[in-house]
């Protein structure tokens, strides 16, 4: 029996990310590549893909990203820019890189693009990290 990584039980164990239907596309400790399917139900009032989507997707790219090594971490500051406008049926991908890591805190920047590879946001989120490591 093939083991779970630690974004794979993370994934299994978060409803929110499961119901916005996101995917795990690549996962090492130097990257972690996560997609979702644009749909319908995700639009706003103005028919715009409301920003807690993207926001959503970033996050969650942060977790298993900043986790993936097994030091439990969270996160405890985020921020995210918007520059594109999505459309019902869109394929966004988070492309995660970290840019500092010590032993308490981590900096990590996640690119959200579209199917065509244009950039839809950039997302940088601070995780500390616990002395305790995640049990599986």
């Amino acid at each position: 029996m093939i083991e779970k990584t630690i974004p794979e039980i993370m994934l299994l164990n978060d409803n929110f990310s499961r119901l916005l239907g996101i995917k795990i596309i690549k996962q090492n400790s130097s990257e972690i590549v996560l997609n979702l399917k644009i749909k319908k139900k995700f639009m706003n009032g103005f028919n715009l893909l409301h920003g807690g989507v993207t926001f959503s997707l970033a996050d969650t790219a942060l977790a298993f990203a900043s986790n993936f090594n097994g030091k439990k971490s969270v996160t405890i500051d985020s921020s995210i820019s918007y520059f594109i406008k999505c459309n019902t049926g869109d394929i966004l991908t988070a492309k995660t890189r970290e840019i500092n890591s010590s032993k308490k805190f981590g900096i990590y920047e996640v690119e959200i693009l579209n199917q065509e590879n244009k950039l839809i946001a950039k997302f940088k989120g601070t995780v500390y990290r616990y002395i305790e490591n995640i049990k599986s």
